[in-house]
């Protein structure tokens, strides 16, 4: 009985010690992940806020839309609003383009817009730093966030999940957007 009691005990602790080095040193992150999750792409952190169709002739959605270009026909405009954390020692950029992908493969890259809530390509972010940064319309808004703006095809809407791919530092990621 005595030597089952010590057997037992030893393969416990052997399980205890091959699951604490199995996890030791994995860094490594999902880089597929729902918008309520935080996608690690090399040193930056990618964490949606909300992701939400706008309305060209609502008051609430013109400050986004400013400088953006006119739909053409049968598009949407879609925003992803999203907080970006430098968690490196050296200063980042914001990469581009971001893409949507629908369901079907259809890919929709970034519209470039220039407005007090735009996410910018190329926007520097400080080590330790977030962008949107501190005092900024973006960060001081509703939503907390700055705008990733598409033009999606109505069709597409139909075919979700949409997801978000993102590539940096030589690693892709895709967040499922929720809509």
């Amino acid at each position: 009985m005595r030597h089952r009691i010590t057997t037992f005990a030893l393969l416990l602790l052997a399980a205890i010690a091959a699951a604490f080095v199995a996890g030791c040193g994995n860094d490594e992150h999902e880089t597929e992940v729902s918008e309520a999750e935080v996608l690690h792409l090399g040193d930056l952190s990618f964490d949606v806020q909300i992701t939400r169709f706008l309305n060209p002739y609502s008051e609430e959605d013109s400050a986004y839309l400013e400088g953006a270009p006119p739909l053409r026909e049968g598009e949407q405009y879609l925003g992803v609003f999203m907080q970006i954390n430098n968690d490196g020692d050296d200063e980042a950029e914001v990469p581009y383009p971001f893409r949507i992908i629908d369901t079907r493969g259809r890919e929709f890259p970034q519209v470039r817009v220039d407005n007090d809530f735009a996410l910018l390509p190329g926007t520097p972010i400080p080590a330790d730093g977030t962008v949107p940064g501190l005092d900024t319309a973006a960060r001081e808004g509703p939503i907390e966030g700055s705008l990733i703006l598409f033009r999606i095809e109505e069709v597409s809407t139909e075919n979700r999940p949409l997801k978000l791919e993102i590539d940096y530092d030589g690693e892709s990621g895709e967040v499922e957007l929720d809509l």
